[in-house]
């Protein structure tokens, strides 16, 4: 696919491997998602088809989906399971549980190497995908319930990258939406966000 073959070695813009990114960016998100209130589970976030609790079961869906991924086995995207319905109170725990698992998946030797995915991407990319997910879904749902964020600065460099390189073939598919313009002295997360489609100003209202 155009511009989806391309890599930036291996360890990417920032000479970091990709598990150290993606850990710095469960670190960030997590005290996001254990500050959610069972109050906040229907409001609406910065992604229009994805309300709190919906968003959330998406995310756990990434992280467990994405250890397969960084071993090259075969994967399907289908409908998440509500996997907050599953564990109940105990979902924070297990989104925790499975955040470390995936860290140690993208660890382990030979996970950036290669291809991986059933669109035969390069490993790091694809890697890089779930802490893009990581990263501005975290943003989405700080935003949703009113909570504070700053995700790793290594990171933000990485997704930028990623999202130049992607950002075409992914707005064809509908994984972005268009480009929007970032408010007047943007930081390089607000320019991500933008670049990604969404608006970096968004409020629950």
């Amino acid at each position: 696919m155009n511009g989806m073959n391309d890599t930036n070695g291996t360890n990417g813009v920032n000479g970091l491997p990709i598990s150290a990114l993606l850990a710095a960016a469960g670190e960030a998100a997590l005290p996001v998602l254990r500050g959610v209130g069972e109050d906040q589970l229907g409001r609406p976030t910065p992604c229009a088809e994805y309300d709190v609790r919906a968003l959330l079961n998406h995310l756990f869906q990434v992280v467990v989906t994405f250890q397969a991924l960084a071993a090259k086995e075969d994967v399907e995207f289908g409908s998440p399971p509500d996997r907050l319905g599953e564990y109940g109170a105990r979902w924070p725990d297990r989104f925790a549980d499975e955040t470390a698992r995936l860290v140690e998946a993208w660890a382990a030797p030979g996970a950036e190497d290669g291809s991986t995915g059933a669109m035969n991407l390069p490993a790091r990319t694809v890697g890089a995908m779930a802490l893009l997910d990581l990263t501005v879904h975290a943003w989405d749902l700080a935003r949703a319930t009113g909570q504070p964020y700053a995700p790793p600065a290594g990171g933000v460099a990485e997704l930028r990258a990623l999202v130049g390189r992607m950002g075409p073939t992914a707005r064809t598919m509908n994984v972005f939406a268009a480009p929007l313009p970032a408010p007047p002295g943007a930081g390089d997360l607000e320019v991500l966000l933008a670049e990604t489609g969404r608006d970096p100003l968004w409020t629950a209202g």
